[in-house]
Protein backbone atom coordinates (compact mmCIF):
# COMPACT_ATOMS: atom_id res chain seq x y z
CA UNK A 1 0.00 0.00 0.00
CA UNK A 2 1.28 3.48 -1.09
CA UNK A 3 2.00 6.41 1.03
CA UNK A 4 -1.80 8.22 -0.75
CA UNK A 5 -4.95 6.81 -1.28
CA UNK A 6 -8.00 7.91 -3.43
CA UNK A 7 -10.70 10.37 -2.24
CA UNK A 8 -13.05 12.84 -2.81
CA UNK A 9 -12.53 15.96 -1.51
CA UNK A 10 -14.11 20.15 -1.22
CA UNK A 11 -12.74 22.60 -0.48
CA UNK A 12 -15.45 25.16 -0.21
CA UNK A 13 -19.65 24.39 0.22
CA UNK A 14 -21.83 24.62 -3.07
CA UNK A 15 -22.79 22.26 -5.97
CA UNK A 16 -21.90 18.83 -6.40
CA UNK A 17 -18.98 20.53 -8.90
CA UNK A 18 -17.25 21.16 -5.65
CA UNK A 19 -16.01 17.66 -5.52
CA UNK A 20 -12.51 16.67 -6.63
CA UNK A 21 -11.32 13.38 -7.08
CA UNK A 22 -7.89 13.40 -5.99
CA UNK A 23 -4.75 11.62 -3.73
CA UNK A 24 -4.27 12.48 -0.61
CA UNK A 25 -1.96 10.99 1.97
CA UNK A 26 -3.14 8.14 4.37
CA UNK A 27 -3.62 8.38 8.19
CA UNK A 28 -2.47 6.10 10.87
CA UNK A 29 -5.20 4.92 13.51
CA UNK A 30 -4.05 6.56 17.05
CA UNK A 31 -5.38 5.78 20.73
CA UNK A 32 -8.75 4.14 20.24
CA UNK A 33 -9.06 4.50 16.92
CA UNK A 34 -9.16 1.89 13.90
CA UNK A 35 -8.25 2.26 9.77
CA UNK A 36 -10.77 1.07 7.95
CA UNK A 37 -10.67 0.03 4.10
CA UNK A 38 -13.46 0.98 2.79
CA UNK A 39 -15.13 -1.26 0.25
CA UNK A 40 -18.90 0.91 -0.38
CA UNK A 41 -19.79 4.06 0.44
CA UNK A 42 -23.42 5.18 1.55
CA UNK A 43 -25.34 8.65 0.65
CA UNK A 44 -27.67 10.28 2.38
CA UNK A 45 -29.83 13.59 1.44
CA UNK A 46 -27.77 14.86 4.35
CA UNK A 47 -24.51 14.51 2.24
CA UNK A 48 -25.34 16.41 -0.51
CA UNK A 49 -26.79 19.46 2.00
CA UNK A 50 -23.71 19.38 4.40
CA UNK A 51 -21.63 20.00 1.24
CA UNK A 52 -24.25 22.61 -0.30
CA UNK A 53 -23.38 24.62 2.93
CA UNK A 54 -26.87 27.13 1.57
CA UNK A 55 -23.98 28.52 -0.97
CA UNK A 56 -20.70 28.79 -1.52
CA UNK A 57 -18.66 29.27 1.63
CA UNK A 58 -14.56 28.75 2.10
CA UNK A 59 -13.85 26.01 4.53
CA UNK A 60 -11.43 25.95 6.88
CA UNK A 61 -9.90 22.57 6.00
CA UNK A 62 -10.82 19.82 2.94
CA UNK A 63 -13.62 18.05 3.80
CA UNK A 64 -14.20 14.08 2.64
CA UNK A 65 -18.25 13.56 2.56
CA UNK A 66 -20.51 11.09 2.93
CA UNK A 67 -21.56 9.89 6.75
CA UNK A 68 -21.99 6.18 5.77
CA UNK A 69 -19.66 3.01 4.66
CA UNK A 70 -18.86 -0.36 5.42
CA UNK A 71 -15.43 -2.43 4.68
CA UNK A 72 -12.19 -4.21 6.51
CA UNK A 73 -10.31 -3.05 9.22
CA UNK A 74 -7.13 -2.99 7.80
CA UNK A 75 -5.19 -1.74 11.18
CA UNK A 76 -5.58 -0.99 15.25
CA UNK A 77 -4.55 1.48 16.96
CA UNK A 78 -3.47 1.55 20.57
CA UNK A 79 -5.87 0.93 23.47
CA UNK A 80 -8.82 -0.76 21.25
CA UNK A 81 -10.49 -4.00 21.83
CA UNK A 82 -12.81 -6.37 20.37
CA UNK A 83 -11.50 -5.50 16.89
CA UNK A 84 -9.06 -7.02 14.94
CA UNK A 85 -7.28 -6.32 11.65
CA UNK A 86 -9.52 -8.05 9.40
CA UNK A 87 -12.91 -7.75 10.28
CA UNK A 88 -16.44 -6.94 8.29
CA UNK A 89 -17.90 -3.60 9.54
CA UNK A 90 -20.20 -1.03 8.92
CA UNK A 91 -19.40 2.47 10.17
CA UNK A 92 -21.96 5.63 11.34
CA UNK A 93 -21.69 9.06 12.13
CA UNK A 94 -18.08 8.98 10.25
CA UNK A 95 -17.70 12.68 9.35
CA UNK A 96 -19.97 14.28 12.08
CA UNK A 97 -17.52 17.20 13.78
CA UNK A 98 -14.56 15.74 11.50
CA UNK A 99 -13.39 16.59 7.99
CA UNK A 100 -13.14 12.72 7.36
CA UNK A 101 -16.16 10.98 5.70
CA UNK A 102 -16.31 7.62 3.95
CA UNK A 103 -15.52 9.00 0.25
CA UNK A 104 -12.31 7.58 0.06
CA UNK A 105 -10.04 4.66 -0.09
CA UNK A 106 -9.31 4.77 3.90
CA UNK A 107 -10.58 6.03 7.13
CA UNK A 108 -9.74 6.43 10.39
CA UNK A 109 -12.18 6.38 12.95
CA UNK A 110 -12.93 6.02 16.50
CA UNK A 111 -13.57 2.24 17.34
CA UNK A 112 -16.45 2.47 18.71
CA UNK A 113 -17.73 4.14 14.97
CA UNK A 114 -16.88 0.54 13.85
CA UNK A 115 -19.96 -2.30 14.32
CA UNK A 116 -19.12 -5.55 13.37
CA UNK A 117 -20.53 -6.93 9.91
CA UNK A 118 -22.05 -10.87 9.90
CA UNK A 119 -20.15 -12.93 7.28
CA UNK A 120 -23.85 -13.40 6.36
CA UNK A 121 -24.33 -9.52 5.33
CA UNK A 122 -22.94 -7.97 2.19
CA UNK A 123 -21.08 -4.57 2.08
CA UNK A 124 -24.19 -2.68 0.57
CA UNK A 125 -26.17 -3.29 3.66
CA UNK A 126 -23.96 -2.08 6.07
CA UNK A 127 -23.24 0.94 4.19
CA UNK A 128 -26.83 1.26 3.98
CA UNK A 129 -27.44 1.39 7.63
CA UNK A 130 -25.93 4.50 9.70
CA UNK A 131 -27.75 7.27 9.02
CA UNK A 132 -31.48 6.15 7.66
CA UNK A 133 -31.44 2.57 10.45
CA UNK A 134 -30.68 5.11 14.04
CA UNK A 135 -32.64 7.74 12.72
CA UNK A 136 -35.70 4.61 12.26
CA UNK A 137 -34.69 3.60 15.72
CA UNK A 138 -35.05 6.65 17.34
CA UNK A 139 -38.41 7.05 15.60
CA UNK A 140 -39.35 4.20 16.71
CA UNK A 141 -38.39 4.71 20.49
CA UNK A 142 -39.55 8.02 21.25
CA UNK A 143 -43.20 7.02 22.47
CA UNK A 144 -43.49 7.91 26.07
CA UNK A 145 -44.32 3.98 27.56
CA UNK A 146 -42.50 2.40 24.47
CA UNK A 147 -39.05 0.66 25.03
CA UNK A 148 -35.55 2.85 24.88
CA UNK A 149 -34.20 0.11 22.80
CA UNK A 150 -35.80 -2.33 20.12
CA UNK A 151 -35.59 -5.66 20.52
CA UNK A 152 -37.42 -8.69 18.90
CA UNK A 153 -41.28 -8.07 20.03
CA UNK A 154 -40.29 -4.73 22.10
CA UNK A 155 -43.42 -3.39 20.12
CA UNK A 156 -45.55 -6.36 20.04
CA UNK A 157 -49.54 -4.97 20.02
CA UNK A 158 -47.86 -1.61 18.84
CA UNK A 159 -49.47 -0.27 14.93
CA UNK A 160 -46.50 2.19 13.46
CA UNK A 161 -47.61 4.75 10.24
CA UNK A 162 -44.56 5.02 8.33
CA UNK A 163 -44.71 7.78 5.78
CA UNK A 164 -42.88 7.17 2.63
CA UNK A 165 -42.65 3.74 3.35
CA UNK A 166 -39.87 3.18 -0.22
CA UNK A 167 -37.37 6.03 1.41
CA UNK A 168 -34.11 4.45 3.30
CA UNK A 169 -35.16 6.08 6.52
CA UNK A 170 -38.83 4.59 5.68
CA UNK A 171 -37.29 1.65 4.21
CA UNK A 172 -35.51 0.88 7.84
CA UNK A 173 -38.19 1.74 10.25
CA UNK A 174 -40.35 -0.75 8.06
CA UNK A 175 -38.04 -3.97 8.71
CA UNK A 176 -36.85 -2.47 12.77
CA UNK A 177 -40.81 -2.35 13.31
CA UNK A 178 -41.83 -5.56 12.07
CA UNK A 179 -38.80 -7.07 13.60
CA UNK A 180 -40.00 -5.71 17.17
CA UNK A 181 -43.30 -7.14 16.34
CA UNK A 182 -45.26 -4.17 15.83
CA UNK A 183 -48.14 -4.53 12.20
CA UNK A 184 -46.68 -1.45 10.18
CA UNK A 185 -48.62 0.38 7.56
CA UNK A 186 -47.05 3.10 5.39
CA UNK A 187 -48.18 5.30 2.83
CA UNK A 188 -46.52 5.66 -0.47
CA UNK A 189 -46.83 7.56 -4.03
CA UNK A 190 -47.44 4.89 -6.51
CA UNK A 191 -47.60 1.22 -7.56
CA UNK A 192 -44.07 0.48 -7.84
CA UNK A 193 -43.04 2.29 -4.32
CA UNK A 194 -46.43 0.39 -2.52
CA UNK A 195 -44.44 -2.78 -4.42
CA UNK A 196 -41.66 -1.84 -2.61
CA UNK A 197 -43.04 -1.18 0.86
CA UNK A 198 -44.65 -4.50 0.91
CA UNK A 199 -41.05 -6.11 0.61
CA UNK A 200 -39.79 -4.19 3.64
CA UNK A 201 -42.92 -6.20 5.24
CA UNK A 202 -45.33 -3.17 5.63
CA UNK A 203 -48.83 -4.87 6.30
CA UNK A 204 -51.08 -1.90 4.85
CA UNK A 205 -50.03 -0.05 1.79
CA UNK A 206 -51.80 3.13 0.91
CA UNK A 207 -51.18 5.27 -2.03
CA UNK A 208 -52.06 8.79 -0.70
CA UNK A 209 -52.47 9.96 -3.74
CA UNK A 210 -55.38 7.95 -5.16
CA UNK A 211 -56.58 6.72 -1.25
CA UNK A 212 -58.42 7.86 1.07
CA UNK A 213 -55.39 7.66 4.25
CA UNK A 214 -57.46 8.59 7.49
CA UNK A 215 -60.52 6.06 6.05
CA UNK A 216 -57.66 3.21 4.82
CA UNK A 217 -55.77 3.59 8.14
CA UNK A 218 -58.58 3.40 10.23
CA UNK A 219 -60.16 0.47 8.34
CA UNK A 220 -56.85 -1.42 9.78
CA UNK A 221 -56.76 0.16 13.25
CA UNK A 222 -59.95 1.78 14.72
CA UNK A 223 -58.26 3.18 17.53
CA UNK A 224 -54.90 4.75 15.49
CA UNK A 225 -51.76 4.23 15.36
CA UNK A 226 -49.30 4.49 18.15
CA UNK A 227 -46.45 6.04 16.24
CA UNK A 228 -45.74 7.64 13.27
CA UNK A 229 -42.45 7.86 11.68
CA UNK A 230 -42.92 11.13 9.07
CA UNK A 231 -40.96 12.01 6.21
CA UNK A 232 -43.18 14.78 5.46
CA UNK A 233 -44.33 16.34 8.29
CA UNK A 234 -45.70 20.10 6.84
CA UNK A 235 -47.94 18.12 4.29
CA UNK A 236 -49.09 15.00 6.10
CA UNK A 237 -49.87 16.79 10.04
CA UNK A 238 -53.62 16.95 9.32
CA UNK A 239 -53.82 13.23 8.50
CA UNK A 240 -51.12 12.59 10.92
CA UNK A 241 -53.44 14.01 14.30
CA UNK A 242 -57.22 11.71 12.40
CA UNK A 243 -55.48 8.67 12.15
CA UNK A 244 -52.88 8.76 15.95
CA UNK A 245 -54.47 7.48 18.54
CA UNK A 246 -54.59 9.71 21.99
CA UNK A 247 -51.02 9.76 23.63
CA UNK A 248 -49.25 9.04 20.50
CA UNK A 249 -46.00 10.07 18.97
CA UNK A 250 -45.23 11.69 16.11
CA UNK A 251 -41.72 11.33 14.75
CA UNK A 252 -40.07 13.90 12.34
CA UNK A 253 -36.86 13.49 11.08
CA UNK A 254 -36.80 15.11 7.41
CA UNK A 255 -37.03 18.97 6.36
CA UNK A 256 -36.57 21.11 3.34
CA UNK A 257 -34.03 24.37 4.47
CA UNK A 258 -36.27 26.99 5.89
CA UNK A 259 -39.56 24.84 6.10
CA UNK A 260 -41.94 25.55 8.99
CA UNK A 261 -44.64 23.13 10.87
CA UNK A 262 -47.61 24.88 11.51
CA UNK A 263 -49.22 22.39 14.35
CA UNK A 264 -52.97 22.52 15.17
CA UNK A 265 -52.61 23.32 18.71
CA UNK A 266 -56.12 22.55 20.09
CA UNK A 267 -56.01 18.85 18.28
CA UNK A 268 -52.87 18.16 19.28
CA UNK A 269 -54.17 18.66 23.00
CA UNK A 270 -57.28 17.23 22.95
CA UNK A 271 -54.89 13.98 21.96
CA UNK A 272 -52.08 14.95 24.34
CA UNK A 273 -49.88 14.13 21.22
CA UNK A 274 -45.98 14.04 21.74
CA UNK A 275 -44.30 15.17 18.39
CA UNK A 276 -40.26 14.50 18.52
CA UNK A 277 -38.03 16.13 16.15
CA UNK A 278 -35.02 13.83 15.50
CA UNK A 279 -31.98 14.15 14.11
CA UNK A 280 -29.52 11.40 14.40
CA UNK A 281 -26.32 13.32 15.31
CA UNK A 282 -27.07 14.86 17.96
CA UNK A 283 -29.68 12.21 20.30
CA UNK A 284 -27.94 11.86 23.94
CA UNK A 285 -25.35 9.10 24.05
CA UNK A 286 -27.42 7.01 25.54
CA UNK A 287 -29.80 7.28 23.05
CA UNK A 288 -27.19 6.63 20.36
CA UNK A 289 -25.90 3.39 22.21
CA UNK A 290 -29.16 1.77 22.41
CA UNK A 291 -30.00 2.52 18.80
CA UNK A 292 -26.39 0.89 17.27
CA UNK A 293 -26.67 -1.80 20.00
CA UNK A 294 -30.16 -2.83 18.63
CA UNK A 295 -29.57 -2.25 15.08
CA UNK A 296 -26.51 -4.61 14.91
CA UNK A 297 -29.02 -7.36 16.44
CA UNK A 298 -31.38 -6.77 14.04
CA UNK A 299 -28.56 -7.23 11.27
CA UNK A 300 -27.76 -10.17 13.24
CA UNK A 301 -31.27 -11.72 12.79
CA UNK A 302 -31.54 -11.40 9.62
CA UNK A 303 -34.24 -8.00 9.70
CA UNK A 304 -31.94 -5.56 7.91
CA UNK A 305 -31.79 -6.34 4.26
CA UNK A 306 -31.09 -4.00 1.23
CA UNK A 307 -32.01 -4.73 -2.59
CA UNK A 308 -34.83 -4.92 -4.70
CA UNK A 309 -36.01 -8.24 -3.45
CA UNK A 310 -36.20 -6.75 0.22
CA UNK A 311 -37.98 -3.62 -0.99
CA UNK A 312 -35.03 -1.29 -1.36
CA UNK A 313 -32.71 -0.90 -5.11
CA UNK A 314 -29.58 -0.15 -4.98
CA UNK A 315 -28.10 2.64 -7.45
CA UNK A 316 -24.45 2.14 -7.52
CA UNK A 317 -21.71 5.36 -8.79
CA UNK A 318 -17.67 4.76 -8.98
CA UNK A 319 -15.48 6.42 -6.26
CA UNK A 320 -14.42 9.07 -8.89
CA UNK A 321 -18.08 9.58 -9.99
CA UNK A 322 -19.85 10.52 -6.40
CA UNK A 323 -20.51 14.03 -7.66
CA UNK A 324 -23.10 12.07 -9.51
CA UNK A 325 -24.30 10.31 -6.68
CA UNK A 326 -25.01 13.11 -4.75
CA UNK A 327 -27.10 14.70 -7.62
CA UNK A 328 -28.67 11.41 -8.09
CA UNK A 329 -29.58 11.53 -4.15
CA UNK A 330 -30.82 15.45 -4.51
CA UNK A 331 -32.86 14.38 -7.22
CA UNK A 332 -34.74 11.52 -5.27
CA UNK A 333 -33.36 8.39 -6.54
CA UNK A 334 -35.93 5.52 -5.05
CA UNK A 335 -34.11 3.48 -3.02
CA UNK A 336 -30.27 3.79 -1.22
CA UNK A 337 -27.27 5.29 -3.39
CA UNK A 338 -24.17 3.48 -2.76
CA UNK A 339 -20.49 4.31 -4.21
CA UNK A 340 -18.40 1.65 -4.69
CA UNK A 341 -14.59 2.69 -3.51
CA UNK A 342 -13.05 -1.02 -3.91
CA UNK A 343 -13.51 -4.45 -3.84
CA UNK A 344 -14.37 -6.80 -1.54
Amino acid sequence: MGAEVKAIVYAETGPSTVLRFQDRPIANPGDGEVRVRLVVSGVNPTDWKSRSGGGSKKLDAPKVPNQDGAGVIDEVGPGVGGLSVGDRVWLWDVAWGCNEGTAQEYVVVPAHKAVALPDTESFDTGASLGIPALTAHRALTSNEDGPARLSAGALAGRTVLVTGGAGAVGHAAIQLACWAGATVITTVSGDRKADLARRAGAAKVVNYRTDDVVASVRAEVTEGVDIIVDVNAPANIGTDLQVLKPGGTISIYAANPGESLNVPIRESMTKNVRYQFILTYTVTDEQKQHAVAAVADALAAGALRVGEEHGLPVTRFPLEATAAAHDAVEQGTVGKVLVDIAAP
